[in-house]
């Protein structure tokens, strides 16, 4: 009995400690940092301002990241590369859908433009 009662008390100690929190506007910045979904998306708007049309797409995620979504489409015999990156929240939900993203357009690996009036232009 005095067994198991210290057993038990020693566990109530060692897992004390433990907290486990799950946040869905938390992310993990790949640097052992977590910052909030406000601050992704300042640095997302404010690193996609700062692109240069002609830049390649390894340049682009080396600045970027990995995107939220990444799409391909050939048309006209060029291929068009869409990199999506959250920007701005639409529903607290937890989950980034592409209306809460900016897309960057590339073509044939260059960038050419971002936002949806690119995508327009392009007619996709």
């Amino acid at each position: 009995m005095k067994k198991a009662f210290a057993v038990v008390a020693l566990s109530g100690v060692l897992l004390s400690g433990c907290v486990i929190s799950i946040d869905d506007d938390m992310r993990y910045d790949g640097h052992d940092n977590y910052s909030s979904w406000e601050e992704r998306q300042k640095d997302n708007r404010d690193n996609i301002s700062r692109l240069n049309v002609g830049a390649s797409i390894a340049s682009v995620r080396s600045v970027m990241g990995t995107p939220d979504f990444d799409e391909l489409v050939v048309k006209d015999g060029k291929e068009h590369r869409l990199l999506f990156y959250r920007t701005q929240r639409s529903k607290g939900d937890g989950v980034t859908t592409k209306d809460e993203c900016t897309p960057i357009l590339f073509v044939n690996g260059e960038l050419v433009g971002f936002g949806d009036s690119a995508m327009q232009v392009m007619g996709l």
